[in-house]
This record gives C-alpha cells, sequence and structure tokens, in this order.
C-alpha cells in the first residue's frame, strides 16, 4: 500500500479531529475507491461516444435537473 498526503482547509480538520473514533484514512480510501469506480463505469459507457464536450454538460445539467425536482416531489 502506498501512502497519500493531502490538504485540508482548518474547519475540516477541527471537524475530524471532534471524531477519532473515526478511522479518517479508511474513510478516505473509500470515497477515493467508489469515485475511481464510478469513473471507471463513465470510460466503459462512453467508449465510441461521438458526444462532445458540450453534450455532456447538457445531459449533466438535465439529469441534476431532474433528480433535484425527483428529491422535492418526496
Amino acid at each position: 500500500m502506498v501512502n497519500v498526503t493531502i490538504s485540508i482547509t482548518t474547519d475540516i480538520k477541527e471537524m475530524i479531529d471532534r471524531h477519532p473514533e473515526i478511522n479518517w484514512s479508511e474513510v478516505a480510501r473509500q470515497a477515493w475507491k467508489e469515485k475511481a469506480q464510478q469513473l471507471e463505469l463513465l470510460n466503459k459507457l462512453t467508449i465510441g461516444s461521438k458526444a462532445s464536450d458540450k453534450d455532456v454538460d447538457e445531459l449533466a445539467k438535465l439529469l441534476k435537473k431532474g433528480i433535484a425536482e425527483w428529491h422535492e416531489r418526496r
């Protein structure tokens, strides 16, 4: 396993320090793993896609709007 050093704001550090019972390295490891897996899936889904960056941005906006509206109705 490799070590990674990150920089965080003082506010985040203070919040983390209030919860010493949490294994923050594991929290970070899981968050990075989840994000990397999402990106891998995105890469698989978009291989050979002819969509432009603009197309992707527009689709992302529509998805975010739809998700927000769905949550508002619940």
